[in-house]
């Protein structure tokens, strides 16, 4: 084996240019560069990167600008996938991986895990299962929930987060708030010395990747949905989801005769009154309010209700009557009353860009009207968030607030970011779709809370490579675009973890070595507590993570 990786040894140059972007990690990758001739450094810089993440080695993520330099010679951004790889540089990938160990480690290299010892100390909450308060509004299994806390409390978690849910609490009817489950959950957990992050929760549980209990909005607001379906969000083909209510009946007197604004500050004034022990005791120490679907910051644009599959590109939910008129409303008043309406050729929910007129590569969302429209759409997002959170400002006054927003990944490497703007994230290649969003949040003091940060580009493009995703490089420029508006940043495991490779990923992002300020995260919180995590094993490798994002250090390092 030591034969065939020894010829490994000619032509840095190849390997020097990756090293300029930042993008080789590990001795594998130079070794693999190296081998490749440079008749074209671009060209080659490319087909190594690609060779190396189809064999399963680490590439790091590198700016977005500079990976477009990287990529100029490939004709069509949105077919990368399909380059073609010279011979020399699939034979170097095969060498240097067949003299991989069982480990994973290839003969001569040196994995290291990162030492955090003495670096900052970031609290850790764990995320509460989603029936902890059941669909009775009763706490579920209270006594196996005092074992679980008294474990965590063990291994130095710092509290736990849990969903307020509005269909539990307000279900009976308008104004009629039944906090008795929560209050009790409150009372266990601030007697097992564990601290509360809490989310104002006014989405339905149920619908959406990983919920396992049905918890659906107020059955009044259903009612009122039968007269009145457009306070729903509303696809182009009419079909309404319930999981949340639209943000064009923000300001409309719809709900028994206030709108849903005021749904909003009354059942949240009506919390901080019953918690009011609580907050004075300093056990809650901040809460999440929820701004959309799955009490994320995005529209409900890719439902599994209505057939989505990943890596699906989902689609525009802005055709309820009352976002039409808005709408409507800024096209007059743009001078073009013909762009009243969505794009016609976006496609589906399970469509792929290239495939649709609107999101490919050289498509009509780079189109002036489709530039008018995308920021429009997405202004309306930014405006739902600065007015609820403006409310919460008042009701919450000297607690921390916090808004989520999720981590869509797929299509990251095409031009368009199809997936990102059917959300609401006008994020495409040439424009930073999350810097107004964290601005919004910076005139709140908000934290800036992110998902996905477990996530890693190769084992994604493994699983779906056809998705075009990149979580790291989605995660960097979130992480950017927040510290430069100046607010705290948290964040959260999209999918569940309990492997040493996950925990050592998010321990990058939260303390990320690259950043020249030393910036690290202001939280994170661990989705979610279940058994498969109380295992024995695996809870000791989260023992052992706990430590090293509080900075402590650990005795079985690079074992």
């Amino acid at each position: 084996m030591a034969s065939r990786a020894a010829v490994l040894t000619s032509n840095a140059s190849c390997a020097a240019l990756f090293q300029s972007v930042g993008a080789l990690p590990d001795v594998a990758c130079k070794r693999v560069a190296q081998a490749v001739p440079a008749r074209s450094s671009s060209q080659s810089r490319f087909e190594v990167q690609t060779a190396l993440e189809r064999s399963g080695w680490k590439v790091a993520p590198v700016d977005q600008s500079r990976i477009s330099r990287m990529s100029e010679p490939v004709q069509n951004r949105g077919q990368q996938a399909h380059v073609g790889i010279a011979p020399e540089t699939l034979q170097a990938v095969e060498a240097v991986t067949a003299s991989k160990d069982q480990n994973g480690k290839a003969e001569g290299e040196q994995i290291e895990e990162r030492c955090f010892a003495g670096s900052e100390y970031v609290p850790i909450y764990v995320m509460l299962p989603l029936n902890t308060v059941d669909e009775s509004n009763q706490l579920h299994n209270p006594e196996q929930l005092e074992k679980d806390f008294a474990a965590l409390k063990s291994v130095g978690v710092d509290g736990v987060m849990c969903d307020v849910w509005w269909g539990l609490v307000e279900r009976e009817g308008p104004g009629q708030y039944d906090w008795r489950g929560y209050q009790e959950l409150f009372k266990r957990v601030s007697g097992a010395g564990l601290k509360l992050q809490v989310v104002m929760s006014f989405h339905q549980c149920g619908g959406n990747v990983g919920d396992d209990t049905d918890i659906p909005i107020p059955p009044w607001v259903h009612e009122i949905a039968k007269q009145n379906p457009d306070i729903f969000f509303t696809n182009r083909k009419g079909e309404r989801n319930p999981e949340c209510l639209s943000w064009g009946v923000d300001k409309e007197r719809v709900l028994k005769g206030r709108t849903g604004l005021e749904v909003y500050y009354d059942f949240m004034r009506s919390f901080r009154s019953a918690m009011d022990e609580y907050f004075s005791k300093g056990v809650i120490t901040e809460v999440e309010v929820g701004l959309g679907a799955c009490g994320e910051l995005r529209y409900p644009s890719y439902p599994e209700r209505h057939g989505w599959k990943y890596p699906g590109i989902g689609e525009f939910q802005c055709y309820d009557k009352y976002m039409m008129a808005k709408l409507t409303k800024a096209a007059e008043a743009r001078n073009h009353a013909d762009w009243a309406h969505g794009p016609e050729d976006a496609g589906e929910y399970n469509s792929q860009p290239q495939d649709t007129g609107f999101f490919r590569d050289g498509g009509n969302f780079d189109s002036y009207y489709g530039r008018w429209f995308l920021k429009w759409y997405s202004q309306q997002l930014i405006e739902h968030g600065d007015r609820v959170l403006h409310l919460a400002d008042m009701v919450f006054e000297g607690t921390k607030i916090a808004a989520k927003v999720s981590g869509i990944h797929w299509w990251y490497k095409t031009a368009s970011h199809a997936a990102e703007l059917c959300a609401g994230f006008y994020n495409p290649h040439n424009r930073d779709g999350y810097a107004p969003i964290a601005d919004m949040l910076a005139r709140h003091n908000a934290a800036f809370n992110f998902t996905c940060v477990e996530l890693i580009t190769t084992a994604q493009e493994d699983s779906f490579p056809e998705a075009m995703a990149d979580p790291e490089g989605l995660v960097w420029q979130v992480l950017n675009s927040a510290w430069d508006a100046g607010i705290p940043v948290a964040s959260e495991n999209a999918l569940p973890c309990y492997d040493r490779q996950g925990y050592n990923k998010i321990l990058e992002n939260a303390k990320p070595r690259k950043d020249p300020d030393g910036r690290c995260l202001a939280a994170f919180t661990y989705l979610r507590l279940n058994p498969t995590l109380m295992e024995e094993q695996n809870f000791k490798e989260f023992a052992r993570f706990v430590k090293r994002l509080h900075g402590e250090a650990v005795d079985d390092l690079n074992t």
